[in-house]
């Protein structure tokens, strides 16, 4: 009986254990189109698992298409432009952030019936086949970002 005290601090051990961080989404949010029949611009904030994973798509059934870009200065006066990306790393145990001014992704398509303060699912696409799903909340052109 001397070691009935370790049973319970070897359960907390073996709990710690399985309870590894997963790949998970949040902070979802669009921004709708100032002009009409432009494309909008979704963010994120997707959190790495036990194991580095490889972002390949972000989607919408509202969108008629997406794509992954990244923001960047030019060196021409100060100038930014984008860049299409073909896919992203995700860190283990790390962040990946999609912000206004850095990545984020294009919505191209988008019907003119989304309104501000609606939700728009978002569909994350991962190498190894696993995909997530984020709600993301619809913010108009010019209100400020939710988070």
């Amino acid at each position: 009986m001397r070691f009935a005290h370790v049973a319970p601090v070897m359960l907390l051990v073996l709990a710690a254990c399985h309870h590894e961080a997963t790949l998970s989404a949040d902070h979802g949010w669009v921004r709708l189109p100032a002009v009409p029949g432009h494309p909008g611009a979704a963010y994120l904030v997707i959190h790495g698992g036990p194991v580095p994973a490889r972002l390949l798509a972000v989607e919408s059934k509202a969108a008629g298409a997406s794509e992954l870009h990244e923001s960047m200065a030019t060196g021409r006066g100060g100038a930014t432009g984008m860049a299409r990306l073909d896919g992203v790393d995700v860190p283990a145990h790390g962040e990946l952030r999609f912000a206004p001014g850095g990545r984020h992704v294009m919505l191209f398509g988008l019907s003119p019936a989304w309104k501000a303060k609606g939700r728009m699912p978002l569909s994350l696409r991962f190498a190894t086949g696993q995909s997530l799903t984020v709600d993301a909340m619809v913010v108009g052109a010019g209100d400020a970002a939710p988070y």
